[in-house]
């Protein structure tokens, strides 16, 4: 449903969750930028037309449950508690994104949700948590289950978007502002650590590290 300023929106609640034609777009654009990152440092030299697809569909699998299924936690449960909370690029991270991706890196910082209203400390930092939260949960789950499976090509990409997941964990429980970390451990030392401890472990995981 539409509301008369042109914002998409479902009953929910003590909030509605609404999402305006100019944030639809913006999402768009973002996963774009960061699919194409993620695929740049992906693909193996001299890779061949299955290898392209292959790592295309995982690189955009991959930011549409890491990058926007966060994003759209972090909104959601901020508009559950009543807050406006609306997606917009960040243009100097989305080009950084594409840029870095050149030299092998991704700096997953292409845009975040802006959420503005009176939110308690706590709602503030649950808010925070729930976005690299379901990175780990995600994360964790598939990495698991790609290793479990047989080794094919459905495991490998299982596994290696699980891999993707723990990275924007890990990077967005950064104590930088304005990352979610930042905002979890001026919430709750106790409760950061742990999630940080978390994806630490995790990631080193995932590189065979540990």
């Amino acid at each position: 449903m539409y509301d008369e300023m042109g914002a998409l929106y479902l009953p929910a609640g003590a909030g509605r969750i609404r999402f305006s034609r100019r944030e639809v777009v913006q999402m768009l654009i973002a996963v774009a930028a960061l699919s194409f990152a993620f695929f740049m440092i992906m693909i193996p030299t001299n890779a061949s037309t299955y290898a392209l697809e292959f790592f295309a569909s995982v690189a955009v699998v991959a930011v549409l449950t890491g990058f926007l299924m966060h994003e759209m936690a972090h909104k959601f449960v901020a508009q559950r508690y009543g807050a406006w909370a609306e997606f917009r690029i960040f243009p100097l991270g989305l080009i950084m994104a594409v840029m870095f991706s050149f030299l092998g890196f991704v700096f997953a910082a292409p845009g975040a949700v802006y959420i503005n209203g009176r939110l308690t400390r706590q709602q503030n930092g649950l808010v925070s948590l729930v976005g690299p939260g379901l990175n780990l949960g995600l994360g964790a789950a598939m990495m698991f289950i790609g290793l479990a499976l047989p080794p094919t090509d459905l495991a490998l990409a299982i596994y290696l978007i699980g891999r993707i997941n723990i990275f924007l964990a890990l990077f967005n429980l950064l104590p930088i502002p304005p990352l979610d970390g930042y905002k979890v451990a001026t919430w709750n030392i106790a409760i950061y650590v742990v999630a940080m401890g978390s994806s630490v472990v995790l990631f080193l995981f995932s590189m065979g590290i540990i």
